[in-house]
Formats: C-alpha cells, sequence, structure tokens
C-alpha cells in the first residue's frame, strides 16, 4: 500500500476522535458496511517535512504524515539493551510460592495511547479495511511516542480477523495444502533472534503442541522490511515467525481456542525455566484472530509488514492501536493490540488488582477447565504493562465461558449508584454491578478499551471517561471507532450517524448478525442472562446505621492513658480530632512540611508516618472528588467471595458498608453476625523475655491464627489492640503492621478471598491512617480512641462553655462522633482521587504508598511489593519505637496532659522545624543589613542543625587541590539558575509578590507568577522612580528605574485563573503545574476571605467565594493530553520554554521521560516539603518523596533513556543555602528554586497562619491594613541571592572546579558523612549516590538551548499570507478560506499570540475572519483574541476554544449530511476551558466537561455530556438539548440556560451551589433569546429555528441555572428596576453577565 498523497476528496470528513476528558463514543457509517472505532497516543518525529503547496488555492492534499520535527537532535545511545528487555509474561514455575506483585515492577512501565477500530456489518471480508486501518493510524501518530532515536516508535499494532487466502496461497507455494479454517490454529510468535536458541525454542513449542494432541503444520517466517526500523527498535527486534497447528479433537470454536489456550499457557510456564525465555512471546494464538504489531512508528507498520501490503490479506475488521509508552525503553511485545483488547490509559489499582488476582487462584474453579485450572495460572504478572495483565485477566475470563462484553462490564464496571437512568430504566444492569461488586474489584483508571474475539468487536470506556473516543457509522455499512475525528477521508453525505461514548458507555459489533449495539442494550442483554437481581435481595444485606454512643465508657485518666500508650499528642487531639468533631472537615493548615522524616527525626513517631501516599501525574489523571464525587464510592464488601467463574446466589453472601468507617455498635452487629462467623485476634506482643525478636515472633504467631481461624470458616477477622486494662509488659503491636502481616500471609497461603480483615483499634484518628490500613489489607476500621476522643471532647467544661456563648457552633455527641466520620470519609475520598481511584473496594490492598525509613525486613514480611528505597528500620528497632510511646502511660512522672511534639506547629522543646523563627531572624539580619558576618552565623545556625533532611547525611569530597576564589565563574552568572517558587497572587499579597519579581529581575533570575494571573501594569519597566518610590507602583519603596514587576516564569495550573493570550505572550517560560510539593494531585486553594476585589478582577472569579482548584486533569489527564498542552503553549508563544512541574515519588523517572518525549523543554522536580498557602493537615504531611530521590532518579533515567539534553532539570524544595545548591548540582539538577526562604528574605516571620488572611507582617495576606506593614524590599532578596552565589563560588573554589558545569551530576564528589542517628544505622543511600554517567552536553549548554519548536504548522502558512499579515499590522479586514486536518493542532493560537504580543488582550481593531472546512485537531481555535472570526465546516476533537479571550467562533457540519446536526457529536471534551471571554455557536453536540472554568465567554450548543458548566465563574452557555449528569458542579459565577423538553434535567444538576429556576426574568428572557437568534444566524440551526418559530411554547421549557453571585443581577431576578427589556441589546447582556461586582 503506498502511503503516498491522496487527492483531495470534495467533502472530507476526517475525523480525528479524541474527546478530552471523558471520552463519548461516536458512531458513523461508510458505504462497505463497516464500523470505525479509533482511540489513540503521543508523539514522533517524523523525518518528513508537512506539505506541498498549490500556488494559492487553500486546498492541500490529505496528511499521511504528522511532522512535528522538533529542535531536538538525535541522542544515539548504545544502552546495550539485555535480553531481559523482552520479558513479558513468564509463568511462575509450580513450586513456587505465590509472589506479590511489585511497585517496582509496575511503575517503571506507564503508557498511553491511540486506538481504534474499523468493522463491517455484513462481515465482508475485504483488504479496504486493512488499508483505512493503516491510514487512521498514520493520523494517530502525534498520539504516539518515540525514543531518543527519533526514530523506534513506542510500538503501534493491527488485529485482524485470520486472513486465510494469504496462508492458503503461502501454503500451497510450500506443498502444505490448504489450512482448515475450523481445525487450525495460527499463533504469531516473537522467538529469540540466535539460531540455535531458535531452534530450542521451536522445539518446545512442537512438543507442547504434540503432549497437548495439537500438529504443528508448518513455521512461516514472516516477511519483514528491517530498513526502516529505528535503531533502538532494530537492537531488540525478535525473530518473528507464524506457527500453524492443527487441532482435531474439537469442533466447536470456544474450545477451540481454549485447546490454544492452555498450549500458550504450558509453552510460557516451559519457556520461563530457560534462558531464553524472555525471547519467547505470542503475540496471539488463535482460530479466529491474528495480531501483527511491534515496536514501530506507527506510519511504519503497514510497510515493516509485507502480509499488510498483500490484497489477499482480507477482514471483516481492523482494531488498531499507537503507543506512547512513558518509560522509554518500550518492548517488542509491550506494543498493543494485546490478545483481546487495545488498551488507552493507564489502571491505578494495578497492584491491587495483581493481588487480588493472584489471590484468587486457589478458588477459581470451571467445569470448562477439566481440572486443569492449576496449569494455566497465573493470570498476572507485576513485569509486564498493566495493559497486558488487563487483557490476561479477561482472556481468562473469556476463555472460561464469559462474553468479551460481560468480562469487561465486570473488569471495568460504570458509575450505577445514583445513576438517573440506570436506576429508573434498567434495574437489571444495577443488581449485575451490585452482584459482582463483591466478585471482582474493579480494575480502576482511565481507560478506553477495544475488543474482540473475532466474533464481536467493541469499545468501552472506565468509569470517569477519562478518554475520548468518538464513533460513526456510514450507509454503506461500516462502523467506525477512534479516539480522534478525521483519521479517515470520508464521504461527509454518507455518514447516518456520530456520536461519542460517554464515562462507563459500551458499543458492540455483532460480526454474525450485522447488529450494533450501543450502551444499554449491550448491558441489558448481558444482565438478562441471569436472576442477579433476585439473588442480590435476597442474599446481600446491608449493614444499618447504628447510633454513637452518648457516653464516654472510660473516665478521662483512662482515656489520657490510653491516648498517651497510642501515640496522640496534643496537636492529633487538638488540630486534628476536635477541628473534625466541630466542623465535619479536614482542618487546613498551611507552609510545607518542614520536620525531618520520621526515620530521621529523633521523636518517636506512629508507623503510619513512614508511609507517604502515591499520586496521579501525568501518566494518569487525579480526579476532582469536590466537583465530580459521583464517580466514587466508599462501599465496602465484607465476607468470603466465592469463585467468580461460577455464578450463582451463594456467591451474593456478603454483608455491604456503605464507608470502611464503623462504631462501636456496628462492629458489634458484625460480631455478631452468625454467617460470618468471626474470629477477634488480640495484637499485643510480650516483651517480658525481652524485646529482641518479640515483635517478629509474635506476627508470625498472628499470621498462624488468622490461618487457623480461616481454614475453620470464619470469614471475618477482627485484629483488636482494645483491652480493659493495658500492662507495661504487653504493648499493642502497631496495628498496620499487624494488618499488612495477615494480608500478605493469607495472600500467599491462597486463603485471603475467604475471609475480610476488620480492625478495631485506638491506633488511628486521621485520614491517612485510616487509609493505610485499607490501603494494605483492611475493608473496614473501627476506631475507638479517636470516638471517645470525639465524645470526651464535647462533654468537656471548655467546649460545653464555648458552644453556650455562641463562640462555637452548637453540635451534640451525636453529631460530633457523625462529624469525624464525615471528616473522614471526605478525607478519604480526597486520598483515592489523588490517585485517580474513585472505588475504595479497588484501593483496598492496592499499596498505593511508599515508603521512607523500613527495612527489608519489615517491608518483605507486612508491606511486600511496596518501595522502600533507602531501607530503615529493623523489627527490633520499630519495637522500641514502640515502646517509647507505650511506657509514657505508665510512668509516675508523665504529664496530666499529653505531650506537643511540636510536629505541626513550631514550638520550643519540640520537634526541630526547618524554617523556625531563629533562622528567619538571622536571615533578616543579613539581608537588611547586607552584612557578611551575620550571614555567616546565619550560615553556621543551618551547619549545626540536627538532621532535617536526607541531603543533610551526605558531604562533599574532592580529589582536587582547592584554587582562588578568583578563579571561578562570578556570582551573576550562579544567579540566573535561580528561580523563586510558584507562590500566587493571592496566597500572597501584592508587594511580596512584586517584590520578588522586581529583586529576581534585577538579578536575571526568574520570578513564578504562580496560579492567578498577573496585572499588565507590571510588564513594563518603571521610569517613574523618584527616592525608591514609583506611582505605578505606589505600594512599594527600594524600587529603581528600569526595574519590571513581571514574573518571567508565568503559571499553567489547573484552575487557568488570568490565563489569557496577552499572558501567555509576555512570558519568557510558561511553567505547566502537574502536582505542588505541599499537596501533589490536588489543586490549589484559596481561602474566600484573601480573594479580594483585586485577586477577583485578576483571576475573573467572584470577590469572598472560595477558589479550590480542580486537580489538573481536565486537559491532562494522560501523557499524550500533556503533550497537546505542551504543544498549544509552544505554539501560542513560540519563544517561551514550556516547564512541567512534578512532585517526587518513586517512578518519577519514568513520567520524566514521557513528559521530555512531549517536547517539554524543563522538568522540575519539587520535593515534599514545599510550602502553601493553604492545604489540608494530611496532604501537607504525608504525600510526595524528598527531592533528593527524585532527582536522582530522573536525572539517571533520563539519561538511561538517551533524553537528558532534551531538557533542562530544575529542583526545588526547602533550600536555604549555597550547599543545597551544590548538592542538587552534584545530584543532576540545572536550575535552583528557592521558595519558602525567598518570602523569609522579604519579610515573612514564619507565623503560620497564611490561610486565615492574618499575617502579622502582609506578606501572606489580602487585608489592606496588614499589607501596609510590609517590611520588605526587593534589595533584601537580592541580597540574599548574591550570597548564596558566593557561598557556592567559596565551596567550588575549596573542591577546586571553575565553574558549576563541572560538577553538575557528578556524584562521585558526595560521600556519606559519619554521622549516627538515634533510630537507626541501616540507611542506605547508594540509591542518591549511583551514577549511570553523565549528559552528553554540559548544562550550560543544554539551558541556553532555543525552546523546542512544534515544527511546520497550519498558523506559519496562515502567518505568511501576505493579506493576513497585513490585516494584522494595519488592522483590516479579510477574509480567507482554508482545509484542515486532524493533524492540524491548536490551529489559530500562534496567529492569537502574534496578535496579543502586538495589541493585548482588547486593542485589535481589524478583523480576521476565517474559514476551515474538515476536521480540526486539537485544541482548534485556542487563546483567540478579540478580531479573530473563526468558522469550521466540518467537525472538531477536544479543547475547542481553550482559553478563548475574545472573537467569534462557529462550528457546523457540512450542508449536506447524512445525520440530523442537532443529534451528532461535533465537538469534542472540555471546550472552552478558562475562557475569558468571545462567543462560540455549535451547531451540534459537545463532549464532557463543556464549558469548564469558563470565566467570561458566551456560548450556545446543541447538547453536551457529562459535567457541563463545572466549576464555572461568569459568562453565559444557552444549551439547546440533553446534558449528562453534574451540571454546574462548582459553579460559582456565569449564568446556564438549558432546555428540557422530557423534564429529565432537575436529577443531572448538581444542587450544591447552583440554583434552578424558570427564565422569568425579562432580560433574562432577552440575553436567551438575542442569543439564540445569534445561533440561527450563525450556524443555520433547524433547532434554534423551531425555538424562535415557537418562542412562546418553548420559552417555559428553559431553566435557568443561577449560582448566589448571581441572584441579584437582572437576568435573574424578575423583580429588578432597569430599563425595559427591548433596550438591553445582546452586548448589554454581555457585559451584565461579566461585570465582577
Amino acid at each position: 500500500m503506498a502511503l503516498g498523497s491522496v487527492s483531495p476528496i470534495s467533502q472530507l470528513l476526517h475525523s480525528n476522535g479524541r474527546s478530552v476528558t471523558q471520552p463519548p463514543p461516536f458512531l458513523a457509517a461508510s458505504n462497505d458496511g463497516r464500523l470505525f472505532v479509533d482511540f489513540v497516543g503521543l508523539y514522533c518525529k517524523p523525518k518528513r517535512t508537512r506539505r506541498k503547496f498549490g500556488a494559492s488555492s487553500g486546498a492541500r492534499s490529505f496528511p499521511h504524515f504528522l511532522a512535528t520535527t522538533s529542535s531536538a537532535f538525535k541522542a544515539v545511545l548504545d544502552l546495550g539493551l539485555s535480553n531481559s528487555a523482552l520479558h513479558d509474561e513468564p509463568d511462575a514455575p509450580p513450586d513456587l510460592r505465590p509472589k506479590v506483585a511489585n511497585l517496582d515492577d509496575i511503575i517503571s512501565e506507564r503508557g498511553a495511547c491511540g486506538v481504534g477500530f474499523i468493522a463491517n456489518l455484513e462481515n465482508k471480508e475485504s483488504y479496504e479495511i486493512i488499508k483505512d486501518a493503516l491510514t487512521a493510524l498514520s493520523c494517530m501518530e502525534h498520539r504516539g511516542g518515540c525514543g531518543a532515536d527519533n526514530d523506534s516508535g513506542d510500538g503501534s499494532g493491527l488485529m485482524t480477523s485470520i486472513p486465510w487466502d494469504l496462508f492458503n496461497n503461502w501454503a500451497n507455494t510450500q506443498g502444505i495444502g490448504s489450512f482448515h479454517k475450523l481445525h487450525t490454529g495460527v499463533g504469531m510468535v516473537f522467538l529469540p533472534k540466535d539460531n540455535d536458541l531458535l531452534e530450542e525454542a521451536k522445539k518446545v513449542i512442537v512438543n507442547t503442541f504434540r503432549q497437548e494432541g495439537l500438529e504443528v503444520l508448518g513455521w512461516r517466517p514472516v516477511p519483514v522490511n528491517t530498513s526502516i526500523v529505528g535503531y533502538y527498535a532494530k537492537e531488540t527486534m525478535p525473530n518473528i515467525q507464524q506457527v500453524f497447528v492443527k487441532v482435531v479433537k474439537e469442533d466447536n470454536v470456544d474450545n477451540i481456542e481454549r485447546e490454544l489456550y492452555i498450549c500458550r499457557k504450558l509453552i510460557e510456564r516451559a519457556a520461563s525455566s530457560e534462558i531464553w525465555g524472555n525471547e519467547l512471546y505470542f503475540c496471539s494464538l488463535s482460530n479466529q484472530t491474528i495480531v501483527y504489531k511491534g515496536m514501530l512508528r506507527s506510519e511504519v507498520l503497514g510497510l515493516f509488514y509485507s502480509d499488510l501490503q498483500n490484497d489477499l490479506y482480507k477482514s471483516p475488521f481492523a482494531i488498531y492501536h499507537r503507543r506512547y509508552s512513558t518509560n522509554t525503553s518500550p518492548r517488542w511485545p509491550l506494543a498493543q493490540p494485546m490478545r483481546l483488547l487495545g488498551h488507552n490509559g493507564e489502571i491505578n489499582t494495578i497492584q491491587g488488582n495483581l493481588n487480588w488476582m493472584q489471590s484468587r487462584e486457589s478458588s477459581l474453579k470451571s467445569p470448562v477447565w477439566h481440572g486443569r485450572e492449576n496449569e494455566i495460572c497465573p493470570y498476572g504478572n507485576s513485569k509486564a504493562s498493566d495493559s497486558a495483565n488487563l487483557d490476561s485477566a479477561a482472556e481468562f475470563l473469556m476463555r472460561s465461558g464469559r462474553t468479551p462484553e460481560e468480562a469487561l462490564m465486570i473488569l471495568v464496571p460504570e458509575a450505577y449508584k445514583n445513576h438517573p437512568t440506570l436506576m429508573i430504566k434498567y434495574p437489571e444492569v444495577v443488581a449485575f454491578y451490585d452482584y459482582y461488586k463483591g466478585q471482582m474489584e474493579a480494575w480502576d483508571g482511565p481507560a478506553l478499551l477495544l475488543f474482540s474475539d473475532g466474533k464481536t468487536v467493541g469499545a468501552c470506556l472506565d468509569r470517569n471517561g477519562l478518554r475520548p473516543a468518538r464513533y460513526w457509522r456510514t450507509s454503506d455499512n461500516v462502523v467506525y471507532v477512534a479516539s480522534e475525528v478525521g483519521v479517515l477521508p470520508m464521504d461527509e453525505s454518507k455518514i447516518i450517524m456520530k456520536g461519542r461514548l460517554g464515562p462507563g458507555m459500551m458499543i458492540t459489533v455483532d460480526l454474525t448478525s450485522g447488529q450494533v449495539y450501543e450502551n444499554t442494550e449491550v448491558k441489558k442483554r448481558v444482565a438478562l442472562s441471569n436472576p442477579y437481581g433476585k439473588w442480590v435481595k435476597e442474599n446481600l444485606q446491608s449493614l444499618k446505621p447504628v447510633k454513637f454512643l452518648s457516653a464516654t465508657g472510660r473516665d478521662n485518666d483512662a482515656i489520657l492513658r490510653h491516648q498517651q500508650a497510642f501515640g496522640y499528642s496534643s496537636e492529633d487531639v487538638q488540630m486534628v480530632i476536635e477541628t473534625m468533631a466541630a466542623q465535619g472537615k479536614e482542618p487546613t493548615f498551611c507552609m510545607g512540611d518542614d520536620i525531618p522524616l520520621a526515620i530521621l527525626s529523633q521523636k518517636p513517631h506512629m508507623l503510619y508516618d513512614y508511609f507517604k501516599q502515591r499520586f496521579a501525574q501525568v501518566t494518569n489523571p487525579a480526579i476532582d472528588p469536590l466537583r465530580e464525587g459521583l464517580v466514587m464510592s466508599l462501599e465496602v464488601n465484607i465476607g468470603k467471595r466465592r469463585n467468580i467463574l461460577e455464578v450463582g446466589p451463594e456467591n451474593a453472601k456478603q454483608v455491604i458498608l456503605s464507608s470502611p468507617i464503623l462504631n462501636e455498635g456496628e462492629l458489634e452487629f458484625l460480631l455478631k453476625d452468625p454467617h460470618l462467623k468471626c474470629q477477634i485476634l488480640p495484637t499485643f506482643f510480650d516483651i517480658r523475655k525481652g524485646l529482641d525478636g518479640s515483635l517478629k515472633k509474635t506476627l508470625k504467631k498472628l499470621c498462624e491464627a488468622a490461618d487457623e481461624a480461616v481454614r475453620n470458616g470464619s470469614q471475618l477477622l477482627v485484629l483488636s489492640d482494645r483491652s480493659d486494662v493495658l500492662e507495661p509488659t504487653r504493648p499493642a503491636v502497631p496495628i498496620l503492621l499487624a494488618v499488612g502481616s495477615v494480608h500478605q500471609h493469607l495472600i500467599q497461603n491462597g486463603l485471603r478471598m475467604s475471609a475480610s480483615i476488620v480492625v478495631d483499634t485506638a491506633q488511628c484518628f486521621s485520614t491517612h491512617q485510616f487509609a493505610c490500613l485499607i490501603g494494605y489489607g483492611a475493608s473496614a476500621v473501627c476506631p475507638y480512641l479517636a470516638l471517645e476522643t470525639c465524645r470526651q471532647w464535647r462533654l468537656s467544661n471548655k467546649t460545653v462553655n464555648l458552644m453556650r456563648n455562641g463562640k462555637m457552633p452548637t453540635v451534640t455527641i451525636e453529631q460530633a462522633q457523625k462529624n469525624f466520620c464525615k471528616a473522614v470519609n471526605s478525607g478519604l475520598l480526597k486520598i483515592l482521587s489523588k490517585m485517580g481511584i474513585s472505588l475504595l473496594s479497588s484501593y483496598c490492598g492496592a499499596q498505593i504508598f511508599e515508603i521512607y525509613g523500613l527495612g527489608k525486613e519489615i517491608v518483605d514480611l507486612a508491606f511486600c511489593g511496596s518501595v522502600s528505597n533507602i531501607g530503615g528500620l529493623t523489627f527490633d528497632e520499630l519495637a522500641r519505637e514502640t515502646l517509647s510511646f507505650w511506657v509514657k502511660a505508665f510512668s509516675e512522672d508523665t504529664a496530666k496532659r499529653l505531650e506537643n511534639f511540636g510536629f505541626i506547629q513550631f514550638r520550643p522543646g519540640g520537634e526541630y522545624h526547618g524554617n523556625n523563627p531563629e533562622m528567619s531572624k538571622l536571615l533578616h539580619k543579613a539581608v537588611r543589613q547586607k552584612s557578611e558576618s551575620a550571614f555567616s552565623v546565619y550560615q553556621q545556625h543551618l551547619a549545626n542543625r540536627p538532621v532535617n533532611v536526607l541531603r543533610d547525611l551526605l558531604e562533599f569530597k574532592s580529589d582536587r587541590t582547592p584554587i582562588p576564589v578568583g578563579k571561578v565563574e562570578p556570582a551573576a552568572s550562579i544567579v540566573q539558575r535561580f528561580c523563586t517558587g510558584g507562590m500566587s497572587l493571592g496566597a500572597i499579597s501584592r508587594e511580596t509578590h512584586e517584590a520578588i519579581a522586581i529583586a529576581m529581575n534585577r538579578l536575571g533570575g526568574r520570578s513564578n507568577s504562580g496560579e492567578g494571573g498577573e496585572d499588565p501594569i507590571r510588564w513594563r519597566p518603571l521610569t517613574d522612580v523618584v527616592d525608591g518610590y514609583s506611582p505605578t507602583l505606589p505600594h512599594l519603596k527600594g524600587l529603581q528605574n528600569g526595574d519590571t514587576a513581571t514574573s518571567a516564569i508565568k503559571q499553567v495550573a489547573s484552575g487557568r485563573f488570568g490565563v489569557t493570550p496577552t499572558f501567555l505572550v509576555n512570558a519568557s517560560q510558561l511553567e505547566i503545574k502537574i502536582a505542588q510539593g505541599a499537596k501533589p494531585g490536588e489543586g490549589g486553594q484559596l481561602p474566600g476571605k484573601k480573594v479580594s476585589a483585586y485577586i477577583a478582577r485578576l483571576r475573573n472569579s467572584k470577590p469572598g467565594v472560595p477558589l479550590i482548584s480542580p486537580p489538573p486533569h481536565h486537559d491532562i489527564y494522560s501523557i499524550e493530553d500533556l503533550a497537546q498542552l505542551i504543544f498549544d503553549l509552544h505554539q501560542v508563544n513560540p519563544k517561551a520554554k514550556v516547564s512541567v512541574k512534578l512532585v517526587a515519588e518513586a517512578g518519577i523517572g519514568t513520567v520524566a521521560s514521557g513528559v521530555a518525549k512531549g517536547n517539554a523543554d524543563i522538568v522540575q522536580i519539587s520535593g515534599h516539603d514545599g510550602g502553601t498557602g493553604a492545604s489540608p493537615i494530611s496532604s501537607i504531611k504525608h504525600a510526595g518523596g524528598p527531592w533528593e530521590l527524585g532527582l536522582t532518579e530522573t536525572h539517571q533515567t533520563l539519561i538511561e533513556n538517551g533524553l537528558r539534553e532534551r531538557v533542562m532539570l530544575r529542583v526545588d524544595g526547602g533550600f536555604k543555602s549555597g550547599v543545597d545548591v551544590l548538592l542538587a548540582a552534584a545530584m543532576g539538577a540545572d536550575e535552583y528554586g528557592f521558595g519558602s526562604v525567598a518570602m523569609i528574605a522579604t519579610g515573612c516571620v514564619m507565623a503560620r497562619i497564611c490561610h486565615t488572611n492574618n499575617c502579622p507582617v502582609g506578606v501572606a495576606s489580602q487585608r489592606e491594613e496588614l499589607r501596609a506593614r510590609f517590611p520588605g524590599v526587593p534589595g533584601d532578596l537580592v541580597n540574599f541571592f548574591l550570597y548564596v552565589a558566593e557561598e557556592v563560588r567559596g565551596m567550588l573554589a575549596q573542591l577546586g572546579y571553575e565553574k558549576l558545569d563541572d560538577i553538575i551530576g557528578r556524584t562521585d564528589i558526595l560521600r556519606r558523612r559519619d554521622i549516627s542517628l538515634m533510630k537507626t544505622q541501616h540507611l542506605d543511600l547508594n540509591y542518591i549516590l549511583s551514577s549511570v554517567g553523565l549528559p552528553k552536553w554540559s548544562s550550560t549548554a543544554i539551558r541556553n538551548q532555543d525552546a523546542h519548536t512544534n515544527g511546520p504548522v497550519l498558523d506559519d502558512i496562515l502567518l505568511a499570507d501576505p493579506e493576513i499579515s497585513g490585516a494584522i499590522e494595519k488592522e483590516k479586514v479579510i477574509n480567507k478560506t482554508i482545509e484542515i486536518y486532524n493533524v492540524d493542532r491548536a490551529v489559530c493560537g500562534r496567529i492569537a499570540g502574534v496578535i496579543a504580543k502586538k495589541y493585548g488582550d482588547t486593542g485589535f481593531a481589524g478583523q480576521l475572519n476565517i474559514t476551515f472546512t474538515g476536521s480540526a485537531g486539537q485544541s482548534f481555535a485556542c487563546f483567540l483574541t478579540p478580531g479573530m472570526n473563526i468558522r469550521l465546516v466540518g467537525e472538531a476533537n477536544d479543547y475547542v476554544g481553550k482559553g478563548i479571550a475574545g472573537g467569534e467562533l462557529v462550528i457546523t457540519p457540512v450542508d449536506d449530511t447524512g445525520f440530523f446536526p442537532e443529534d451528532a457529536a461535533i465537538v469534542g471534551n472540555t471546550c472552552l476551558y478558562g475562557a475569558t471571554g468571545g462567543q462560540i455557536f455549535v451547531r451540534g453536540k459537545a463532549g464532557e466537561r463543556f464549558a469548564v472554568r469558563n470565566s467570561l465567554a458566551q456560548a450556545v450548543v446543541e447538547g453536551t455530556g457529562d459535567h457541563c458548566c463545572e466549576y464555572m465563574t461568569g459568562g453565559c452557555v444557552a444549551v439547546l438539548g440533553k446534558v449528562g449528569r453534574n451540571v454546574a458542579a462548582g459553579m460559582t459565577g456565569g449564568l446556564a440556560y438549558i432546555l428540557d423538553e422530557d423534564n429529565t434535567l432537575l436529577p443531572k444538576v448538581n444542587k450544591e451551589i447552583v440554583k434552578i429556576q424558570r427564565v422569568t426574568a425579562p432580560v433574562g428572557q432577552m440575553q436567551l433569546k438575542n442569543l439564540i437568534e445569534a445561533h440561527v444566524e450563525k450556524t443555520g440551526s433547524g433547532k434554534g429555528a423551531t425555538i424562535l418559530k415557537e418562542w412562546d411554547r418553548y420559552l417555559p421549557l428553559f431553566w435557568q441555572l443561577v449560582p448566589p453571585s448571581e441572584e441579584d443581577t437582572p437576568e435573574a431576578c424578575a423583580e429588578y428596576e432597569k430599563p425595559t427589556a427591548d433596550q438591553v441589546s445582546l452586548q448589554s447582556a454581555q457585559d451584565n453577565v461579566s461585570a465582577v461586582p
């Protein structure tokens, strides 16, 4: 097949189906009876340039190749990839005990992709389908990734039915004779390259088939063209052959497939013990389907396999897939499709899923296997990718007799609870999900799955819809599904249906009957196969809520002793438990976590403090628990999980809990349940014979007792540390250790499915602690001492008096405990959501934590599979730490009140805090007096501090002689490597923000705008300074002429506050904030009292309304979407470098490789100790890792992957001095960020009350009277940075080096300090001290390269047109028409940037009227400015109108369509994200999250998916059709009008904020009518015309959604006195909506 250019087709539908946050499906049709489904991956840089142009016509040929030629060079490294690089799914030898899934293996393989399918409904085989699939695949190239050689793709592939004609043709030439279709199996096999090993492997395969009674008919070497394979891919390329086997003894297709499955499993098992075992892999072995795949770019797949160019290759369907692996050593077997599935997404719960699958192995039995189940396990493998594991679980269910649809409904269920449609119309589907919820934990995470067993082809989307999926069907009976629209040229008039897969939806094509089944039809058929409703009703019982106790069970003394013994501090009780009981939410705090890690601390810590929560970044998105909680659930099932292969009523015999937090009465109820046969296991260890060894012995006994109880039929184990009398010699085992040990022991003995673990403990009161217990295996927790503490607090005289005097809202004793549980529940949802997990049942046992400071023996016993890179405590050391709490309850001199350890607030005698009052005083003295001696006192203070961070355990060594400081590079060049942290204006005051920016600009360093926009007044240099004061910035002092207050780095965060085109073009760097050190996985938070009128104006929001940004998932929910956002920013400002801010965690190297492949210029690594203006305490304390580990991993992974030269590395988190800079440099960083210390230098006194708006020195307050006290001047910060640079120079001279370049990445100049730690000497720092070599370029060369480019783009062609450039230059009006394809991404962005740079956001008086025809790529018309009127005739993908600030955007289908425009999806997900102006009219439907974070734009659309108007703060949206669930979640400003013709809207609205009313105000009616009139005029909408024609009939069917801030506006309030309605024009209606009070 020639991949040349196809001549332009007149009406070209060109569909690139990526939708943004919830991939919905769409069906469209082509003329030869095929169904086409397409879902996509990230981008390579092909060598070809973009397109050739005709003289002046706008026509261009259909682009087969996307060329994003980057300025990146080829860094070709010989990685010497070993054979193990080809390791995929070996079976464990039968004698080995089950192994727990290992997080290290899992995080090294992450991926995301682009996928699709095409299917002919008449089951007609044709070569056309193969050709179309290859064409579509090459239009997905930007969704795939490439290695450092820019040529080895991460993987692409096709799954089709078996091309018998092709194979028979070959067989006849070989003299084998034609194959019997029913009785032949075909295997596509990757074999060892070495000839001897190849023969050995073949022998094993042939023998296994022979033993099973199958005859090998022949081997066919697959013809390939190796000349087009990339360098890395060639290194690991296997020998590819096909094996043909004869299956005689079966006649039924299912049995033949099952026989082939058993053979493959036996071959894998036999191979696993051979040296070539890693090099053998079956892509497929089947009688129905075959998979052609490899580590190839999508555009060369068809050239590599000659079979795919042979027109004898015919199939009625094809599934295609393009992979983007964030790990750059992708392997041939991990390309997709897998054997049944093509998967675009990321399974976040994979570690738990693998552990549970392994626990199931002993209970899985089915008659179809004839007792051979043991020969075919295991069903998972932690070394394979998440996709491969999901595939193998689905394959096992299907080979056991389930249909593909049913298998996927079990593994990837939708969010069916409270679903308005399902609950009412399809109760049987709800019953199906209820039945299986207790049998199989969901494989949770964003996923678009395409599947086929050869008879059915289908696609389904995860419950959150976080992948795009569009479908269409043509009049000639072909169905297409794809990640993007526009991947195939198509005659638009033949399309009879278009749609999108929404969250949790499924579409299947039955090839034998030619039927297409859409979502509910598929599910209904599956659900009706058994009486699930009856079984659930009769067997599944719900735990009814039991009232809380109304009095304390112990006296105050006994409660105090318990609290002391179990490690409570007064901070825990007062700041955490009491706050939760009083307010029902987690306490908010500020600043970062500047105390030592638990392992480095001299104070005893609870075991939980050694665990840090993992969080999603880049490869998968976090969820928004505040606004999208509808997809989340805390329900858990308790009781035995029986054999999932046998369907029957007894499987449903379980107890369901609505939350994992039990009170005493509810625990009692479970204990008495006769069916559960509960067994209580006390968890105390005996130290009468000495401490050493006692803890480990007890754990062993505990596990044996658990084992015995389960074997005797107990279905509920209660681990309890409750006892009436505490004994000094019987301390309690840390309950997390007990849970982990029992959980792991039962998994390894195959008993874990038979019983649930519930914990009855005193050692649990904060959300993090509940999460740890559940994550390591507990199903529920009764926190008896925390509840007792709540009761004690409510009954205390102090509380009673405060409530009586009105100083505190009154709560009853019942309410106080309910509040506590409510706070824990919402905290748990937040912790799950950080990792992108929506179901507690999937989080349970998923071990989503990292360990800092526990040694191998503890991890292997109780937390097996978790990462613990630095080692740490032994059992005996842990026992000592536990005992140090326990003894406090018995010593005579113990205080009569709880000790305050000072873990949260600094206090004398408490825990050491890095940012402490003494340090800030010394620093203020040094910078204000500009005194070197004072600065050396500050340095001395830092040098003498206790060990606080990992780097304090290191020192420098050098084999060179010292040199004079004069020879070292000057301070002026060192300070250019310094940056300040991303602190938003709002979190800190205007004075602080501007002073920091001015100081950094004087030095040539960089300040960071943070999230929240920037006042344009700051972009011009000052020229009016007299005596240090300027009328332009009258609130500042110490200014000089020539100062500018602009932030060189401008941040683009998830809230998109103030991100306008002008903001973007005035930046020298743009930072995408994926995560923040103080609270990774969550969005920013600005308390309402800090949102002053000025802040609200900059952010286009409402004064006084709190702003909690969503976590970054709207347009960064996968690696390919992040690459798209990077592309958008490079598009609008091609000169600015783009940085991506990540937070240290295990696996960050893999993520950073993906970011580098996504064309970022800078990767920033933040430590967990970064500061924040406001955040929940548990987030500050318990998420993220030290930057020392994150930086080391990132630097070394990038070097191993040949990507280190592409990106600059910046690091921040707790930097205070030159020592920190030098250590970071040695670990590989090029630039250094200072956050909190820069604030301290400008005046902060570390009062730690930022979140209250009461900062005593006006640094972090918006109150005028406090801001007047701001003491700082820019010069203070300049002094600080110059001192730090001089300190760096002095140390370089001492070590004998002339410049920083010479030591960057040189871990060999570091060694461990000889320093004894309180808790253990077993810390292992080799992880930090190891080295994999140095980058090819110097740090300076890496820093000085130009910003990466997007390569040739359509905007450049438009800007080169003299008419367009002239119109911009002279503000004229022009009209243009041009064709567009799905590979044209972010079109109009660069033009908008040019206009914004010249005229600002509102100054352009000309008009560019540009019409595009075709299918637009992602981010179409992003960042438009006023004066741009853009029209698209065709369709568009995700992110249409992202960040538009003005102008007009009209999208309409071509005139002659075979479908009704108002029923078709015409734009993708997340349109108008962060829009700050402009108007958009869409004739057709949009996907999920339409107008999310819209601040001022006006929009008319004819239907939307879920989450419409989410988090909107202004503007106006009119929807003339149906909407999805969760409308107006978090909407605090603006208005929405929604047409509700069948009265189904109300249950879909999120009623937390908005009020719903009819459109009664005359001004509102006028506004709506004017918008619809404009819509009809611009798009020719039939629906709009009907509404206008019958206005009086339709007006009463509209609802108006009104947030509190808009209730008094004339549009929403009928009584409002104003000029008569006729005088209100569209423009003034717009002003009213836009007005910020």
